[in-house]
């Protein structure tokens, strides 16, 4: 008898610990919409392709994201949703959705909350791809390892370039909000709200969040803060690279609508039965055509009801605390000079080109002294045309109409040389490679690395994910100055401030004195921006231009 008991005992034990093991393996939340089941990934709950918008399609594809139907007992969030509709114009992005579709808007969660009470600071990160392509499943945005430095990480999906912008009259009159266009961010704006309402239930607090991204989900953060329909849903911001108060065209509405009805007369689709009736790959592939390749972000009146420019300089965006900089080499002097040497004369005359008569003012600024610097100078150029001016308007406007604190960084680490068994593979804007058809891997001699931190390389710093990218050879070096990111990233998240101990001082930027920022690289330290003059030059040029 006693054998037997004790063999029970034994046997109940173990079945307990099977069954308490198989719940921390297959963790479940309650929503809003129902139950859903994620995963324990070392520690770290993950959920999955989460639907936070009705399916896009049908009659639907171009509206307002529309409210989540309740499903019935435990949805399964353990793989990521499909990708948004979009051509491969980026070849090195790398993909782990299920697929492309035009039922796209998921987002997904990483939370190290064991109870879901644990009220701890949310991250929404928006991805980059020039409102053209990218995914939340992208390797590079993980968010476990922020997780496990106490944050709830949160990726979203939103839909690209003609399924997320394109404007046309009938649209704006069907609208009950007499507008059109712009819905890739309202997806965003729907994701915000979706996280407000069920974020608590994963151990966030909705009252901590702050709102992320690189590149186009860097614009997606500027135009968060500018629009009044996002006011309130999050309570700090960190922009990498990027904005929408530069030189980035916005539409009116009436612009944004004429296009809309040209594409339907060029493709001869009058109406919006006719124009939705076309399926979502017949009209991917209308968009590979120049003239079609990208719709504009619109000052529709509702979503913006002015310029983003225009709130910002009258104190209109949300008042809240501001992370944000750029890359030392965004673009590089070839993007201004082609095949042309970077010599003085191939200079002048490039920039001449651009700007004509005023390209002496511009040359007064990024001066050149010796064909050997031009090099040097014409990348600054470059990336200050590409990106880098329109993120230091932001930085600028903000610090002086914002009622809140704005840190700048520079960041110049260069990744170091690519893996000896990626051949003669080249590095791609979206930190992973595009091979061509001669490739032989580990044989030709690669290409020279940059010697600055090219257009979205901090993105796997800042975000603690340099294990996730096996494209680079990455060296000790590396692992600490994306701990020295990360920890001021995650000190921002937390608190509103990057500063904290171990760490080089980050001073704020003050308005009406010369901006102090925080360069990061192998040696990391705050100096004084050198190069005002030239942003206040392409400021005064960009008013010239037509808005």
């Amino acid at each position: 008898m006693k054998i037997f008991f004790s063999l029970f005992a034994i046997l109940f034990v173990h079945a307990t610990y099977a069954q308490l093991k198989d719940n921390r393996n297959n963790p479940l939340v309650k929503i809003d919409n129902g139950k859903l089941q994620g995963l324990d990934e070392s520690g770290i709950y993950t959920f999955k392709g989460i639907p936070f918008a009705a399916p896009p399609i049908g009659p639907l594809r171009w509206r307002e994201p529309q409210p989540v139907e309740n499903w019935k007992g435990v949805r399964k969030a353990e793989k990521f949703g499909p990708r948004a509709m979009q051509r491969p114009i980026f070849g090195d992005m790398n993909f782990r959705s299920d697929g492309m579709s035009e039922d796209c808007l998921y987002l997904n969660i990483w939370t190290p909350a064991q109870t879901g009470k644990e009220k701890l600071p949310v991250l929404v990160y928006f991805y980059g791809g020039g409102l053209l392509a990218g995914d939340s499943s992208e390797p590079r945005y993980d968010g476990e390892s922020m997780a496990r430095n106490g944050i709830v990480a949160v990726t979203v999906n939103y839909r690209l370039n003609i399924f997320g912008f394109f404007a046309h009259p009938d649209l704006t009159r069907e609208s009950p909000n007499r507008a059109s266009g712009n819905y890739g961010l309202m997806d965003q704006y729907a994701a915000l709200k979706w996280v407000q309402d069920n974020i608590a239930a994963f151990g966030g607090d909705p009252r901590q969040v702050t709102i992320a991204g690189e590149s186009a989900g860097s614009f997606s953060v500027s135009a968060q803060m500018a629009s009044p329909l996002s006011k309130g849903l999050f309570q700090k911001a960190i922009g990498e690279s990027g904005s929408l108060l530069g030189d980035r065209p916005i539409a009116s509405l009436k612009e944004a609508e004429n296009k809309g009805r040209a594409f339907g007369d060029a493709i001869q689709k009058k109406s919006l039965a006719e124009l939705r009736a076309i399926s979502a790959e017949e009209l991917l592939e209308f968009t590979a055509a120049p003239e079609w390749s990208s719709f504009p972000v619109t000052i529709d009146g509702y979503f913006f009801t002015k310029s983003p420019l225009a709130v910002f300089e009258v104190g209109g965006q949300a008042q809240v605390p501001l992370l944000v900089g750029w890359n030392s080499e965004e673009m590089n002097y070839r993007a201004l000079l082609g095949d042309n040497e970077p010599s003085l004369d191939n200079f002048r005359t490039a920039v001449q080109e651009v700007y004509g008569k005023d390209a002496d003012e511009v040359l007064e600024v990024y001066r050149a002294e010796t064909d050997e610097s031009v090099a040097q100078v014409a990348t600054d150029f470059a990336g200050d045309q590409f990106i880098g001016y329109g993120t230091w308007k932001w930085c600028d406007v903000h610090s002086r109409t914002g009622k809140s604190t704005v840190y700048r960084y520079l960041y110049a680490r260069p990744r170091p040389p690519m893996r000896t068994e990626m051949g003669s593979a080249t590095a791609g804007l979206a930190g992973g490679i595009i091979r061509g058809e001669e490739d032989k891997t580990g044989v030709e001699e690669q290409p020279k690395a940059p010697s600055g931190a090219v257009h979205s390389a901090e993105i796997e710093y800042a975000l603690g994910n340099l294990s996730t990218n096996r494209v680079y050879d990455w060296q000790p070096q590396d692992f600490k100055v994306s701990a020295m990111m990360q920890a001021y990233f995650v000190n921002f998240i937390k608190t509103g401030n990057p500063n904290g101990l171990g760490i080089p001082k980050w001073p704020a930027v003050e308005s009406g004195k010369p901006a102090e920022l925080i360069r990061i690289d192998t040696y990391t330290q705050a100096e004084t921006e050198q190069h005002r003059d030239r942003y206040l030059v392409l400021e005064k040029l960009s008013d010239k231009q037509p808005q």
